[in-house]
């Protein structure tokens, strides 16, 4: 069986503020061909090379996964985690999601677990960074 990777799916309720803030917010790489808009499409990003992140919108992800319905905007069923070298390195990347227009959900702060903090991305989905706390 050879291995491809693995790729994280979420709806997005407009793609041109999604791509900026995963680009800019979280600089992953956007690959794939553009689209007439300047965007790839599918609209994807390389997390790293064993895991890519697609962003589709909400009416396309509904083709997706048929009768289920799409989760309402702060309602979620999962935690996306992202896991970087250290405790200034996590509070880097929040800042930078921050910046490009995140909520925080928690604030950075050691946690029993790790050196943690969360936000919502433009669409509600929720990502945890986080590092070992002796790192």
């Amino acid at each position: 069986m050879t291995s491809a990777p693995v790729i994280v799916s979420l709806p997005i309720s407009d793609r041109a503020t999604s791509y900026r803030f995963y680009r800019d917010g979280l600089g992953l790489d956007a690959v794939g061909e553009l689209a007439d808009d300047g965007i790839p499409e599918p609209l994807q990003f390389v997390v790293n090379d064993g895991l890519r992140l697609m962003l589709i919108p909400t009416g396309g992800f509904g083709w997706v996964i048929g009768r289920h319905e799409v989760a309402p905007r702060g309602q979620s069923e999962c935690l996306l985690n992202l896991g970087v070298a250290s405790p200034t390195d996590v509070d880097a990347v929040v800042e930078r999601a921050r910046a490009a227009g995140a909520e925080i959900i928690t604030d950075t702060a050691a946690q029993p677990w790790a050196y943690a903090g969360v936000f919502a991305d433009p669409d509600g989905h929720l990502w945890m960074v986080s590092a070992d706390s002796e790192a």
